[in-house]
């Protein structure tokens, strides 16, 4: 594999939000970039071109769950492949990390988990990575109903939670990594994000009560992903 980066860095974030006006992972990701970026909303399929200057590739959670594919859902699939096969950094986070699974292990690699794992939690560090950084654990805010139950040899597990084996991945001869967790959503909008949905009754809201009685803990990781994430290179075939 050869390295390359003659462009200068700049990200496409695939906003898979079903409801922007509740979950907004476009300003929740963006606030961390300084370099230039642009959004394409995956449920309006509207999709990055390959031939484009995109360098790096962010997949966003979603409201969906994995389990239920629509036409958009098969579409970024695809594009996935496409960008792994060529060799581009990406990161999957919380859903984005379920489709990470899917379309490169398989549809048994995902479940319905067997206990929401929502509110602020620690994350345990298994396996010194260059995306998270060898940090012992951290904490986050986490938000599923779905998992990332198993990897095959291409990838290995780099964290853990005591709810979530899974925590995060990342293939071992590509710049790709998914994350479970959501480090890019600070503490007063995760708070106003569980507010919303319980407002709104999107999802079992009895777990968001719960989450919003605990307290929150941050340890700020999302600045040691993106500055990691940024500084990956592509890795041509």
């Amino acid at each position: 594999m050869k390295m390359k980066r003659s462009l200068p860095v700049k990200v496409a974030i695939i906003d898979n939000s079903l409801f922007p006006e509740i979950y907004r992972p476009v300003v929740h990701w963006s606030k961390y970039l300084t370099v230039p970026w642009q959004a394409f909303r995956a449920r309006e399929r509207q999709w990055p071109s390959l031939n484009q200057d995109f360098t790096h590739f962010i997949l966003t959670g979603s409201e969906a769950t994995i389990l239920e594919k629509e036409l958009w859902v098969e579409e970024e699939t695809e594009l996935l492949r496409q960008l792994v096969d060529r060799g581009y950094p990406v990161l999957g986070s919380c859903w984005g990390h379920q489709l990470l699974a899917v379309a490169l292990i398989g549809e048994q690699a995902v479940r319905r988990c067997e206990q929401p794992e929502i509110g602020w939690i620690e994350v345990k560090v298994t396996n010194p990575s260059s995306i998270i950084g060898a940090s012992d654990n951290f904490y986050s805010f986490s938000i599923h109903f779905d998992e990332v139950c198993q990897v095959n040899d291409e990838f290995e597990v780099i964290a853990t939670s005591p709810l979530c084996p899974i925590q995060a991945m990342a293939m071992k001869e590509k710049p790709v990594w998914g994350i479970q967790f959501h480090p890019e959503i600070e503490v007063d909008e995760a708070r106003e994000f569980l507010q919303l949905l319980i407002e709104n009754g999107i999802g079992e809201t009895k777990y968001f009560e719960r989450a919003l009685t605990s307290s929150p803990q941050d340890s700020g990781q999302v600045k040691v992903i993106i500055h990691n994430f940024l500084k990956s290179t592509r890795r041509e075939p």
